[in-house]
């Protein structure tokens, strides 16, 4: 991970690997609240481990604050491991969707062109309206609101970002490698949890 400033402010990607508890999500956004820290996306999906999901958390902090409450989440029941990087340290990417009006773009090639140079394709085409999507990263999609403003953008709506850590070779195979040089016998439910930090470091 690569952070050059500690006492400077920037983007950070938190990934946590968790148990599904309900009430898991209500516990880390109270430790955001509480530090009056806003948080600018969250995606939750599953991961690479059967019964196992993956949070991502964006917020903008220092790196001395992002690591305390990474540590303040792993302490909380049924999270198995919090990681935190730079957007340098991660590849990730954002979903969006547009709706303009089907006669624009009917009448106007240079719409059609501008929606093609940004990537975009068309998921739904109705009499009134048409809805495109595209993927990419805050700025494309940003940039693609402006190019559509001048033609009657309806609505428009962006997901919360997926990322992926660059340098890490999975959740899964760190679990296999803590399981191969410790093997127990029988197979006991969170038995590795108490050695959270030998099992999880990426």
């Amino acid at each position: 991970m690569s952070i050059e400033n500690h006492t400077d402010k920037q983007e950070f990607n938190i990934t946590v690997y968790t148990e599904n508890h309900i009430g898991l999500l209500t516990r880390i956004a109270i430790i955001f609240s509480r530090r009056k820290i806003n948080v600018e996306c969250l995606n939750t999906s599953p991961s690479e481990i059967e019964g196992i999901h993956r949070f991502n958390i964006v917020i903008t902090e220092t790196a001395e604050v992002v690591r305390k409450i990474a540590g303040q989440i792993e302490k909380q029941v049924g999270v198995l491991k919090a990681y935190y990087n730079t957007n340098q340290d991660v590849i990730w990417q954002e979903m969006a969707l547009y709706k303009v009006p089907t006669d624009v773009i009917a009448e106007r090639a240079i719409v059609e062109r501008l929606l093609r140079e940004n990537g975009a394709r068309a998921v739904v085409i109705r009499k009134d309206y048409t809805v495109f999507e595209t993927t990419g990263q805050r700025e494309e999609t940003d940039n693609l609101i402006k190019v559509l403003e001048p033609y009657g953008l309806i609505e428009f709506v962006r997901s919360a970002r997926i990322a992926i850590i660059k340098d890490s070779e999975g959740f899964h195979r760190k679990l296999q490698e803590f399981e191969e040089s410790e093997p127990h016998d029988e197979v006991v439910e969170n038995e590795f949890l108490s050695s959270r930090e030998k099992v999880f470091t990426m």
